[in-house]
């Protein structure tokens, strides 16, 4: 559907297409996403111009998606001590324990403007097979003495979009320090240590993103250096980060 209309409409149109099920979701690298009903599953086509800071940037677009589902639910009066939280490079995790849902991006260059395709999901409302944005709210009712209401699918689905599309005005006027102070607020990864190359290779700190949107980490005696991800997988399980 996109493919044959994303090309025809006006560069200032935006276009959605969402999902109650999907029975063949994609994931990153070949993966399935498994996406059944109860999660917030949606594709959403925007242009951003070539000779732009975020085109000149583009591996960054999948981190302002991150983020923006996270503050979906975190800009939410009363909501903000929820914890969810964005995993480099795609991931929204609970804490750095679970992952809820996941980020995928696709980019065509047509003369000097990028068509990008960015499908998101994340589990809303479903407690199995691990947990769900609503059992965190639960949770933290329970915990806090609060009580947050539920939230929905479409709820969030259109706060998603709202906060995207804020977040891309803010980095086209500043660049990437004029949101990476808030995807470090809601990441899991501030220093932790990870291994480079192998289990048994040389130990390492996570430092930050660079300008491009990849992972920096900092090897003692050799300074920093940025880990690109369509090279390398991100474990956070085994705390390693190896080449694919």
């Amino acid at each position: 559907l996109f493919g044959r209309l994303m090309f025809e409409l006006p560069e200032e149109m935006g276009l959605i297409a969402i999902a109650v099920q999907q029975t063949q979701g994609k994931g990153r690298g070949g993966n399935v996403w498994l996406s059944p009903v109860g999660c917030a599953l949606s594709t959403l086509h925007i242009t951003i111009p070539l000779h732009s800071n975020l085109g000149q940037r583009i591996p960054f677009i999948q981190h302002l998606v991150s983020l923006a589902v996270v503050e979906s639910v975190r800009s939410i009066p009363g909501y903000k001590d929820i914890d969810l939280r964005v995993k480099w490079p795609n991931d929204i995790y609970y804490s750095d324990l679970i992952k809820l849902g996941g980020v995928l991006v696709n980019s065509t260059l047509i003369e000097t403007t990028f068509h990008i395709l960015i499908g998101f999901g994340f589990n809303v409302n479903n407690s199995n097979p691990t947990i769900c944005i609503n059992d965190l709210i639960t949770k933290f009712n329970k915990e806090e003495g609060t009580k947050l209401k539920a939230l929905t699918a479409d709820c969030l689905i259109a706060r998603t979009v709202t906060v995207l599309e804020r977040l891309i005005d803010i980095f086209q006027e500043k660049g990437p320090n004029g949101v990476l102070p808030r995807y470090y607020k809601y990441w899991v990864h501030s220093g932790k240590q990870v291994r480079l190359h192998s289990e048994e290779g040389p130990i390492a700190w996570i430092v930050g993103v660079d300008d491009y949107g990849f992972l920096q980490v900092h090897e003692e005696g050799k300074g920093v250096e940025s880990v690109h991800p369509d090279g390398n997988s991100f474990d956070m399980l085994r705390n390693l980060i190896v080449p694919k």
